[in-house]
């Protein structure tokens, strides 16, 4: 309970934007536009808005394999308002914290400036534009270049939008003011608390004040407390925290050594696409926070102020990533056609936006840039730094290194360029580039998800590894293939091989898109967070067994995929044969029942992995597994239940609190279920979903990266059993009733809207 209620505290907490202006000087502005695409019809929107997440993949879509095969193209939004009353010297200005991508902004028909780059903030200054009375602004939105990412990337103006009001002479503009921990006294031993610390406080690159604030609770992952600091105008949310991180001592958090279990993960939100409502940011990084992570690296650009946010809030570290190229492309419309003129700027609107998160420990400039051989990358890497260097000094810098061939040492000049050195399917040199350069100080930026095992103890034996961080936390929309695992009448190879439509979606991530937790989502949580002899945890899946789809031949897998593993027993067709059964835990004893009777026992430890894989013939009924302390007493129990035929709908929200002005989401977990309330984990059923009352249908989809019908559409076929609903709130306060039909099988729900 002491945790339930924790998260929620925190949840409450990270709806409160970072800033506060103490004076109404800054409006929302995503309401009451309107949206043309590719020169077509007007239709009402409000933002955030992705248009492409409204159509479904097709196989000649021009973003193509990585991007998930969506049209992209081009947008127009425009909407009109009244001008707020501005003194002399005051300024107005539009503050877009995303836009995908190459925007123009018109107010009444004149060009008021424009932004290339899709994920950093920006603002236009529209004060000698605007009139008395009414005005229309005007957003062009040109993501015709395609391919223009690596991934999905979404388009139209898929972040907040805000009006904002500027004061003569005062201290108003988030940007310029810098809150920052200058040192905290006699920290507890525990490293939950300071007996003082000293607050510096700046405004426009010059020092303001400080602070000394006594008997003062730290921030970390753990205890992610904040403190209101007002400024001028502004009231920021601060974290006080100190770190610390050396080859010999690793990262020490408050005091405390602390290892790094780390995901990377992209901007998108799964079924809603690119579109960054807060209560999505919100929900991605509990996600991550319930998957046992403690750091989040933005893979590999900036993202919503929400998402930050959040992080402070729920307790998250994070690596704030910039780019992922540099000047040589990896696809025809990426960053190297904006980095000579456009680096500076970008690198300022991310590092003053979000340098006041206590959330983020470290900078990175890049990922695995394809001019990695050439002098000029050393440079390259040089001005990158010292660009957030002269916004931020209090934080590392690093980059995601790598190496595709025999070639690695060479890019010593390059490492050491950076204060932390990020390695990229690159631990296995580790142990040789310490011996090289002792004082390296190493984290491996991305890993792939079934090396949990040898680099969780990588990164728990070696100091001077401080973390890993895996490829990825959750799934994702594009790179297509990635992480799946295939018949041999499915499309073989890696994503980057060949086309793999109609997959349009990454399945690597320890987490999927409708917030199930895969099984090596609970392997790796073990390994980090669960103690060597621990008898209160246990967790159980089985494998997958080739005869089960009756295709014959084999199940191969992909470099990012794991094997796959369900919370299943049921395998119809599989009486009698083998089906491997796979028991995590780190209690000193554990046994395997079938229908109550004892299949086998075992001892976890690190020779095992702290896996015990059992092969158990199937029949029908209750697979169950229990953990014994070392006195041979049962302390926990897990099992899984063959289901009956599907007899209902079950919908459970994620929340109960829906707030009413079309700007929050309602998550709801759609599953086919059994007379007895089991999940009917084979069933594939369509079924439509219906909204009404004080809220709209967002999306409903399932997991399965095959299925071509659009996210937001009513109608979605489960996969696995599963499925998750997505709701908007409305205009007004009320009730909104949820029901999903299927042609034998029902379900309903009503939520309030508060």
């Amino acid at each position: 309970m002491k945790q339930l209620k924790f998260i929620l505290t925190g949840v409450l907490t990270a709806l409160s934007p970072l800033f506060v202006h103490t004076q109404s000087i800054r409006q929302n502005f995503d309401l009451g536009w309107q949206f043309s695409e590719n020169k077509g019809n007007w239709q009402q929107v409000n933002l955030p808005h992705d248009w492409d997440i409204h159509h479904a993949p097709k196989a000649d879509a021009p973003t193509g394999n990585d991007g998930g095969y969506y049209p992209a193209g081009y947008g127009c939004y425009k909407k009109t308002f009244t001008a707020p009353i501005l003194k002399q010297g005051d300024a107005l200005k539009l503050h877009f914290d995303g836009v995908y991508q190459n925007c123009e902004v018109y107010i009444n028909g004149q060009l008021a400036g424009r932004h290339g780059y899709g994920y950093t903030p920006f603002h236009i200054d529209i004060t000698k534009l605007v009139k008395d009375g009414q005005n229309e602004v005007e957003v062009r939105v040109d993501n015709v270049g395609q391919p223009s990412c690596r991934w999905y990337s979404g388009s139209g103006i898929y972040r907040h939008v805000w009006l904002e009001t500027y004061k003569t002479n005062a201290i108003d503009d988030p940007k310029k003011l810098f809150v920052s921990t200058q040192q905290l006294y006699n920290i507890s031993a525990n490293g939950t608390r300071a007996d003082s610390a000293r607050l510096s406080i700046e405004y426009d690159g010059k020092p303001l004040e400080t602070r000394l604030m006594k008997d003062v609770r730290l921030w970390s992952p753990e205890h992610p407390v904040l403190y209101d600091i007002k400024v001028g105008e502004l009231n920021v949310k601060h974290g006080f925290r100190t770190f610390s991180y050396d080859a010999k001592n690793g990262f020490v958090l408050n005091g405390i050594p602390t290892i790094i279990n780390g995901a990377c993960v992209h901007h998108d939100n799964g079924v809603i696409g690119a579109m960054s409502f807060d209560a999505a940011e919100i929900r991605k990084v509990r996600l991550m926070k319930e998957a046992g992570f403690n750091l989040l690296r933005t893979s590999h650009n900036p993202q919503s102020a929400a998402f930050y946010a959040a992080c402070d809030s729920l307790g998250m570290m994070v690596i704030d990533e910039a780019f992922d190229g540099w000047y040589t492309q990896k696809t025809p419309y990426d960053y190297h056609l904006l980095i000579d003129s456009c680096y500076r700027e970008d690198i300022a609107a991310m590092v003053l936006r979000d340098r006041n998160h206590p959330s983020i420990v470290c900078w990175s400039i890049g990922n695995e840039v394809i001019e990695r051989k050439e002098l000029r990358v050393v440079q390259t890497a040089k001005n990158l730094k010292s660009t957030i260097l002269k916004y931020d000094k209090t934080r590392p810098v690093t980059e995601a290194l790598c190496a595709w061939d025999s070639d690695w040492e060479i890019f010593d000049p390059h490492a050491e360029v950076l204060d932390i050195v990020g390695y990229n399917y690159m631990m296995h040199k580790a142990e040789s580039d310490h011996e090289r350069c002792p004082e390296r100080v190493m984290w491996q930026t991305e890993s792939y998800p079934r090396d949990a095992f040898a680099n969780w103890k990588h990164t728990t034996e070696r100091p001077y590894i401080i973390g890993d961080i895996v490829w990825t936390g959750l799934d994702y929309l594009g790179e297509s293939g990635i992480g799946q695992f295939y018949y041999e009448d499915e499309t073989a190879g890696e994503h980057y091989l060949r086309p793999h439509f109609p997959f349009h979606g990454a399945y690597c991530g320890d987490v999927d898109i409708t917030g199930w937790r895969k099984p090596i989502s609970h392997y790796r949580d073990m390994l980090y967070n669960i103690k060597e002899g621990d008898t209160g945890y246990i967790y159980l899946a089985v494998k997958e067994h080739p005869d089960f789809h009756k295709r014959g031949g084999k199940i191969s897998e992909t470099m990012w995929s794991v094997w796959p593993t369900w919370e299943s027993w049921n395998w119809p067709g599989m009486e009698g044969k083998d089906l491997e059964v796979e028991i995590y835990s780190k209690a000193p004893m554990v046994k395997l029942y079938l229908n109550g009777k004892l299949l086998s026992s075992g001892k976890p430890s690190v020779g095992n992995k702290y896996i015990l894989t059992v092969p158990v013939p199937y029949e029908p009924g209750e697979l169950r597994a229990a953990a014994y302390d070392a006195d041979g007493r049962e302390y926990a129990t897990t099992k899984l239940i063959t289901a009956g035929e599907p007899y209902a709908i079950r919908l459970t929200p994620e929340s109960d609190n829906l707030k009413v002005g079309a700007s929050d989401l309602l998550y709801v977990i759609l599953e086919i279920i059994d007379k007895n309330g089991n999940v009917c984990p084979n069933a594939a059923i369509p079924v439509d979903i219906a909204v009404s009352g004080s809220g709209t249908l967002l999306a409903a989809a399932s997991s399965n990266f095959k299925d071509l019908e659009p996210k937001t559409s009513n109608h979605v076929t489960t996969y696995k059993g599963r499925a998750l609903v997505v709701v908007r709130s409305g205009m007004k306060k009320g009730t909104v009733g949820i029901s999903a039909k299927s042609a034998n099988i029902d379900g309903n729900l009503r939520i309030k809207v508060k």
